[in-house]
């Protein structure tokens, strides 16, 4: 029988493609996600009964153990920019990540691929990257011999960065930008799959792996570069951290006031703090390289998925070769 894998959030962003390679290396998968009926697209992963959603809750105990139970491998995706509510960032992130490293150990599974983010700190003004540091000692601690991942931005056809200001630039002429000058290492969700997928398949040895592209920029220059795609101009405008942290605690304060009935998707201040900080590789540390991945420059793929949200869609090369035959 061909073997498991249990991939915890493999219906997110980054975990559909894991899901995708192990279905394609012959694995059955066990995606565990909180709404296994919003994940029924896995399912198209691979043959008919390959790849089955199931539900998970990251914070019992008893609903980790069945989904791990039989599993030959553990990839956990799961993360949260929440710091409030149940799934906040405690309990997904390190008490969660604790939680399946502990079992998947009790469990017997050969191994465990966590992934987590650069910037993971436990001395970092950010809760955010605090509770990933906490979460990668909790996972250490259990599980000796994993894997774990640490991407910096991630992009795709799916992702929360690149969509997200190219869609805000369709609507405002004025893109502001806080840490306009923070330098990011965008790395392809292909070449993160990639990693993971390695991980758990044992061709990769056990540590801690960050993970970056070809090209380091700064918050501002990447907004260019996506301008440029997108075929608009803007005027990016940096929002200084005073200012940022002041709208970021009215924004916070306005959903604890309503009871999260607001949620503040916009900017919050955990966020400021994480954006006052660059998000890169580290020099010392084992990389793509060493996991023998060549690094997906982002400009080779902006283009495939981004070209939607230009003025004219998918006919603007068309417009462009257009007028230069008038002139």
């Amino acid at each position: 029988m061909s073997k498991l894998v249990t991939i915890f959030g493999g219906s997110g962003f980054v975990g559909r493609y894991i899901a995708q390679r192990m279905a394609r290396a012959g694995w059955r998968v066990r995606v565990a996600v909180r709404r296994p009926n919003e994940a029924i697209f896995v399912r198209t992963y691979g043959v008919v009964g390959q790849v089955v959603p199931v539900f998970a809750n990251i914070r019992d105990d008893r609903s980790v153990r069945e989904v791990i139970h039989g599993a030959d491998a553990v990839i956990n995706c799961v993360g949260t920019f929440d710091a409030g509510g149940k799934n906040n960032f405690e309990a997904v992130q390190e008490l969660g990540a604790g939680r399946i490293a502990r079992i998947a150990a009790e469990e017997g599974a050969a191994r465990l691929v966590h992934i987590s983010a650069i910037g993971a700190d436990s001395e970092s003004e950010s809760r955010y990257a605090q509770t990933k540091a906490a979460g990668e000692a909790a996972i250490l601690e259990a599980f000796p011999e994993a894997v774990i991942l640490r991407p910096s931005v991630v992009f795709g056809h799916e992702d929360a960065f690149f969509n997200r200001f190219a869609n805000m630039a369709r609507f405002t002429p004025v893109l502001p930008l806080v840490g306009a000058d923070t330098k990011f290492q965008p790395v392809y969700v292909e070449d993160v799959a990639t990693a993971a997928a390695k991980g758990a398949l044992g061709e990769a040895a056990p540590g801690i792996y960050e993970l970056g592209g070809p090209r380091v920029a700064s918050f501002r220059e990447l907004m260019q570069t996506m301008l440029q795609v997108v075929r608009r101009r803007r005027l990016l405008v940096n929002m200084p951290f005073w200012a940022a942290r002041i709208m970021a605690t009215v924004l916070d304060g306005l959903q604890a006031a309503t009871l999260g009935l607001f949620h503040n998707g916009v900017l919050t201040r955990d966020q400021v703090r994480q954006l006052g900080t660059d998000n890169v590789v580290a020099a010392d540390a084992r990389t793509l390289a060493d996991l023998d991945i060549e690094p997906t420059a982002m400009e080779a793929v902006l283009e495939s998925y981004l070209y939607s949200l230009r003025p004219a869609g998918q006919y603007t090369a068309l417009r462009e070769s257009a007028r230069n035959l008038k002139t």
